[in-house]
């Protein structure tokens, strides 16, 4: 009988030779993922998105078929009684509509603070757009007429396709002066005008924080995938690029905050985000990367922006 032959083990050679066939194969895979934008290759990111939306949609059906009762029950007990009611006529119409001005009010603030800080710096700038116009009408308003007193509701603002029904309104409207002209004009205390606007402002402060997530999600989960962020890649490199004194102050600012990443705790979070910080993206990439807790991160960043930086523009203004 003949002996079978048995394989030669692998050759440490034969390894090297297969990682590097590896390694070459993940950087293909990493260039065609850059490169897969809809500027560039239009037909097949769309392909894939729709090849992503019917698998999240599948995934869903799923979950939705295992747990059909329950999930049905839920939609009843929750839907059915407020469809119910805004349906019906009655006494409760009055209270169902005031309810449907206060979630208008609050989705319109809230939803203008992430846009203003969501896309890591790209957003829309709504501080300037709306709600610092906003603040500076009804100061202009309330010295004017004398009184803070002009909101017939608290959501009585700038909302979507309309405006505040004080600032049209004539000052004989609202009753005679509660403060009176001092050397030709009234003045009238912070303290009695900033809680006129507070609500709004820190509404959109919330929206603010709310947009300040995504670049901490991304960020830890390419930590927990064991890869880098584009963007720590590309402040932890030496910067040869710079052009103008303002660049140079930006890149050396981000290199400080890279080297200094050991101090962010709750305090250096509360910090940055309580001052106009247009840095504050990296604060949050750098804290999904050195794995600062997300409850930590998202109640300074809270604290900060809706309570502490909207109450110090507001003043400001």
């Amino acid at each position: 009988m003949g002996r079978r032959k048995v394989a030669a083990p692998p050759t440490r050679g034969s390894s090297m030779a297969g990682g590097g066939v590896i390694s070459e194969i993940r950087e293909k895979h990493k260039l065609e993922l850059e490169n897969l934008t809809l500027t560039k290759h239009p037909f097949r990111t769309s392909h894939f998105f729709m090849l992503a939306m019917l698998q999240y949609l599948k995934r869903l059906a799923t979950y939705i078929l295992s747990r059909g009762a329950l999930f049905v029950l839920l939609v009843v007990l929750v839907l059915a009684p407020g469809i119910l009611l805004v349906v019906t006529d009655g006494l409760h119409k009055k209270h169902v509509q005031e309810f449907l001005n206060y979630a208008r009010f609050v989705l319109w603030w809230v939803s203008l603070g992430v846009a203003s800080s969501i896309g890591l710096g790209s957003g829309l700038h709504t501080f300037v757009l709306y709600l610092g116009p906003h603040i500076a009408l009804f100061t202009i308003k309330a010295v004017q007429c004398g009184r803070v007193d002009l909101k017939t509701a608290p959501y009585d603002t700038i909302q979507l396709k309309q405006g505040p029904s004080w600032l049209d309104k004539k000052c004989s409207d609202f009753g005679p002066p509660l403060y009176q002209a001092s050397a030709h004009s009234v003045r009238i205390p912070v303290f009695e005008l900033l809680p006129q606007v507070q609500l709004e402002a820190v509404l959109w402060g919330i929206g603010t924080a709310l947009g300040e997530l995504p670049p901490y999600f991304i960020s830890r989960a390419a930590r927990l995938s064991g890869s880098e962020p584009e963007a720590v890649k590309e402040l932890d490199a030496t910067t040869t690029n710079e052009h103008g004194p303002l660049a140079s102050t930006l890149n050396r600012t981000k290199r400080w905050l890279l080297s200094h990443s050991q101090h962010l705790n709750f305090i250096t979070i509360l910090i940055l985000a309580s001052v106009p910080n247009p840095l504050f993206d990296l604060a949050g990439i750098m804290c999904g990367q050195f794995g600062i807790p997300f409850w930590e991160f998202f109640f300074a960043t809270l604290i900060g922006k809706a309570i502490i930086k909207t109450h110090i523009q507001g003043s400001l203004i």
